[in-house]
C-alpha cells in the first residue's frame, strides 16, 4: 500500500535529520564550553558577549538542518533564514578577533554555517563556498595575532584537537547524509514508477483479454448471423437453430465479460479447442482435432488458448481455409501446439491465423494480438511461437510450444 512506503520514506529523514543535528549540536555544545571555560578563566566581557552569539547560532544552525530535506544543489531556502543562519555567525568571527578566548572557537561557527549553505547549492557554487569558509577558518587566527598580538598557540585548550577534527568532518559528514537521503529518494520514485508501470501493464493484460473474448465472440456471431440470413427461405428450422446459437454465443460473450471484469476468468483450453472446431465446422472449413495430454500449468493453458482463439478469428476473417487441423502433442519436457490451414490467399494479410509466407504482422493490431502479442504471451511462460509455408504458399503452419509439466486428462 502506497502509504506504508511513504512512512518508511519519512522515518529515513528522520534519521537522517536526527544523525546531522546530533552532530551539529555535539559541536556547538563543544564550542560552547570551550567558550564558557575561557570566560571563566579570563572573566572577559568580549568572551561573555561570544557565549550569548554562540548559543544564537548554534539555534539558527539546528534550525536551518530541516531545509537539507531537498537534497544537494536543492537550492537555498528563503533569503532571510539564510542571513538569519549567516548574521550571528559572522558576528562571532568578528567578535572573536578581540576575544582573549582560543581564535579558532571562534571562526567554527562560520564554518559550519558555510558548509550547511554549501549542501543545498549546485557543486562548482558549493566548491566555491567550502573553500571561501575553509579560507575564513584558517585566516581567523592570523588576524586576531595580528589585532592582539597574542600569538596563536594551536592546542593551548584541551578541547582543541577535538574541535578540528569535528570541523574537518563537518562537511564530509553533511554531503554524504544528503547523498544517502537522496539515494533513498531515488528508491522510492523508481518504486512509485514501478507500481504505475505495473498498473500500466496490467491495463494492457486486461485490454488483450477483453480484445481475444470480444473479437473471437463477435466473428463468430457475425458468421452465425450470417448463416442464418442466407437460410431464412431454404430451411427456416436451420436458420432458427443458428439463431438460438447466436443468442447464445451472446449470453456466453457477455458472462465472460463480466468473470474477465471481476478478476475471476479462466481460460479452459479444452473448451477453447472444441468451440474452435465447431466455429471453423460452422463457416465450412474441415476441422480435425488431434489431441494429446494438456499441460496442467494454467498460465500455459491461457496462453495456448489465446493462440486457438487468435488463430480461429484469423482463419474465419482473412482466409479461405476448407481444411483445418489443430494438433496438441505432449513430450516428456514440452507442449507443442501445431495449427494448420489452406486457406492462404495472395490477398490475405500477414497475421496469425491467415497463414502468409511472412513472419511480419503488417495489419495494424491492438497489443496482445496478432504473433506479436501471441509472442509476448508464450515467452512470458517460456514458449515460443513459429511460423511457416509450404512452397506451394497455400498451406500455413503455426506452431506453439510451452516447456511445462503435462496433466492427463480423460
Amino acid at each position: 500500500m502506497p502509504a506504508e512506503p511513504a512512512r518508511s520514506v519519512q522515518t529515513t529523514w528522520l534519521y537522517t535529520l536526527g544523525s546531522i543535528v546530533f552532530f551539529f549540536g555535539f559541536l556547538d555544545l563543544i564550542v560552547t564550553l570551550s567558550m564558557l571555560e575561557a570566560f571563566m578563566r579570563t572573566d572577559d566581557t568580549v568572551t561573555a558577549v561570544l557565549v550569548v552569539l554562540l548559543l544564537i547560532a548554534s539555534a539558527t544552525q539546528l534550525r536551518y538542518c530541516w531545509f537539507l530535506r531537498v537534497g544537494r544543489s536543492g537550492g537555498l531556502p528563503n533569503p532571510w533564514w539564510t542571513a538569519a543562519l549567516l548574521a550571528p555567525a559572522v558576528i562571532v568571527w568578528v567578535v572573536g578577533l578581540f576575544s582573549q578566548a582560543d581564535a579558532l572557537v571562534a571562526a567554527v561557527p562560520l564554518w559550519a554555517a558555510a558548509s550547511l549553505v554549501a549542501c543545498l547549492l549546485p557543486k562548482p557554487q558549493r566548491r566555491l563556498v567550502l573553500v571561501a569558509g575553509l579560507v575564513t577558518l584558517i585566516a581567523h587566527p592570523m588576524l586576531a595575532t595580528a589585532l592582539t598580538g597574542e600569538s596563536f598557540d594551536f592546542g593551548r585548550t584541551s578541547d582543541s584537537w577535538m574541535i578540528a577534527i569535528f570541523s574537518a568532518m563537518l562537511p564530509i559528514m553533511l554531503l554524504t547524509s544528503m547523498w544517502w537521503w537522496e539515494v533513498v529518494v531515488q528508491l522510492d520514485r523508481h518504486r512509485r514508477t514501478a507500481a504505475e508501470l505495473a498498473v500500466t501493464q496490467e491495463r494492457l493484460r486486461f485490454a488483450s483479454d477483453l480484445h481475444d473474448i470480444q473479437g473471437h465472440h463477435l466473428q463468430v456471431i457475425s458468421l452465425k448471423s450470417e448463416l442464418a440470413e442466407r437460410m431464412l427461405e431454404i430451411d427456416p428450422a436451420a436458420a432458427r437453430e443458428l439463431v438460438h446459437e447466436t443468442r447464445l454465443i451472446a449470453k456466453q460473450a457477455l458472462e465472460e465479460t463480466r468473470s474477465l471484469v471481476a478478476g475471476y476468468r479462466h481460460v479452459a483450453f479444452d473448451d477453447e479447442l472444441e468451440n474452435a472446431r465447431e466455429v471453423l465446422a460452422a463457416s465450412g472449413a474441415e476441422c480435425a482435432l488431434r489431441l494429446g495430454p494438456l499441460p496442467s500449468d494454467a498460465a500455459a493453458q491461457s496462453a495456448l488458448a489465446s493462440v486457438v482463439r487468435e488463430a480461429t478469428t484469423n482463419i474465419l476473417r482473412h482466409s479461405e481455409a476448407t481444411s483445418v487441423t489443430i494438433e496438441l502433442t505432449t513430450t516428456s519436457d514440452r507442449v507443442e501446439l501445431t495449427i494448420v490451414n489452406d486457406g492462404v490467399t495472395a490477398a490475405s494479410p500477414g497475421t496469425a491465423g491467415a497463414g502468409t509466407a511472412t513472419d511480419t504482422d503488417t495489419t495494424p493490431r491492438a497489443h496482445g494480438s496478432g504473433l506479436a502479442g501471441l509472442r509476448e504471451r508464450l515467452a512470458a511462460v517460456g514458449g515460443t511461437l513459429e511460423t511457416s509455408t509450404d512452397d506451394s504458399g497455400t498451406r500455413f503452419e503455426l506452431r506453439a510450444t510451452v516447456p511445462v509439466g503435462v496433466r492427463v486428462t480423460a
